[in-house]
């Protein structure tokens, strides 16, 4: 075991048992001394608060004054089969949404709740919507009308795991993977709902699977990525990472580059392994402690890490985004921002949303800043909102945020073009295929835009 695993396994165990439901809410332990105060900000149901601020603040270079940059045009794309969008989860430019305006609108069953969340973003192919909601149900919808076409909760009517959330889906080759709060991996036909295979876990899984040369990939809640067989179901190998007492309850898959597969974990550590057996190739990790706020303990990856160009992009809850070499695990640059949020390379810059409401451009060989642009500036506390991770999409750049809104930036000067009512809040990237933009709310509700 390396230095930094020991170390970070020791600071591991001086964490109080924190957890988040997607940053929904915190409860005060009376034992910090506080049990008996009421906070001055407390999260509604299925509303998000800011709960970290980094020490270090970032700042607009000013060798990038006035320069430009590129970034390539919107391009078609035909399906979007995985959480994020490719193995690799890159997808540069979208051409989708360029009216921003809303289509049609369809229940897909339980939304965020007390009790259930909405942890992952829905996939397309073959003309069908696949969503999984916040109590497990998975259905498949017409994409061009919003129509059901069938569906299935997937969870057990008795026994011990009769409430549960979290997990995701994933398509590949005509078969819908499933992971799910309720213990299980399963292989669906994507025409019927019909399950080819199941496999069932130890633990839940909160986030969705990527797949890749015939295997899924996915990370339970104990920190194990798991490494299955497409055709039959059968683990392959584990790896165990260090199991955190503090973390985020956010949907984040593991991203697949040949024969690697990138993994991120709620230590903060970003792991690539060999596809083909689990040996490990390197590692990092995202951490970045602030003494005067014990929530900068909680490190967790919530966004999915990206590989582009032959870096992996990824961003902590603790306060780092990097670029690291994919083949090597050498870092190119780090930025203390905060962030539970997908980076999004396009280009020649990442574009970045940190917890408090800013939109970060940076320029991807070197790390420099060429714009900020705060959304919450001139905001009363209570009225801020917390944003998705950005999408670029038909030159406009797209965010989401728990006020209900669709918010259009300029990629090149982060000024506001445009917004768009969506009538509930939203955390998940917006997808794009064929034109239509897909937007999943926390009530359950798919929203298509066009």
């Amino acid at each position: 075991m390396s230095f930094r695993r020991i170390l970070a396994r020791t600071m591991a165990l001086g964490l109080v048992g924190v957890t988040l439901a997607g940053c929904a809410g915190i409860r005060t332990p009376s034992f910090f001394g506080l049990g008996n105060r009421k906070p001055k900000e407390r999260a509604a149901e299925g509303q998000r608060i800011p709960v970290l601020g980094s020490a270090e603040q970032i700042q607009v270079s000013p060798n990038l004054k006035s320069v430009d940059f590129s970034v390539p045009p919107p391009q078609p794309q035909a399906d979007w089969p995985l959480p994020g969008g490719n193995a690799e989860q890159a997808v540069e430019h979208l051409e989708a949404g360029a009216t921003l305006r809303i289509a049609w609108r369809h229940s897909i069953g339980a939304g965020t709740t007390r009790k259930a969340h909405i942890t992952a973003p829905p996939v397309v192919a073959d003309g069908r919507v696949f969503t999984l909601d916040g109590m497990g149900g998975v259905e498949a919808v017409d994409a061009a009308t919003g129509r059901t076409v069938w569906r299935d909760q997937f969870a057990p009517r008795r026994g011990r795991d009769t409430e549960a959330f979290g997990g995701g889906v994933a398509y590949h080759d005509g078969v819908l993977f499933v992971t799910s709060g309720y213990r299980f991996i399963a292989a669906v036909d994507a025409r019927t709902g019909d399950v080819k295979w199941r496999n069932d876990t130890v633990v839940p899984i909160h986030d969705a699977p990527n797949v890749a040369d015939g295997k899924l990939f996915a990370v339970d809640v104990s920190d194990q990525l798991m490494a299955l067989d497409l055709a039959t179901g059968k683990m392959l190998w584990t790896f165990q990472g260090l199991t955190e007492p503090a973390r985020l309850m956010e949907a984040s898959s593991p991203a697949i580059s040949g024969e690697v597969v990138v993994s991120p974990f709620a230590s903060g550590e970003l792991i690539a392994f060999s596809t083909l057996n689990g040996q490990q190739i390197w590692e990092d990790t995202l951490s970045q402690t602030n003494r005067n706020n014990a929530l900068s303990e909680i490190r967790d990856i919530g966004g999915r890490p990206v590989i582009y160009r032959g870096d992996v992009l990824a961003g902590s809850h603790s306060g780092v985004l990097a670029a690291i070499d994919l083949h090597t695990g050498q870092r190119r640059w780090s930025l203390p921002i905060a962030t539970i949020s997908t980076p999004w390379p396009a280009g020649d810059v990442v574009y970045a949303t940190d917890q408090g409401g800013k939109v970060v451009c940076i320029a991807r060989d070197s790390g420099q800043v060429y714009w900020i642009k705060d959304l919450n500036l001139g905001v009363k506390k209570k009225q801020r909102a917390i944003y998705s991770g950005p999408v670029l999409a038909a030159n406009r750049l797209l965010l989401v945020d728990s006020l209900g809104t669709l918010v259009a930036l300029n990629p090149k000067t982060g000024a506001r073009q445009a917004m768009l009512r969506l009538g509930s809040p939203a955390f998940l990237n917006p997808i794009g295929v064929t034109g239509t933009l897909y937007v999943l709310t926390q009530a359950g509700e798919l929203i298509a835009i066009r």
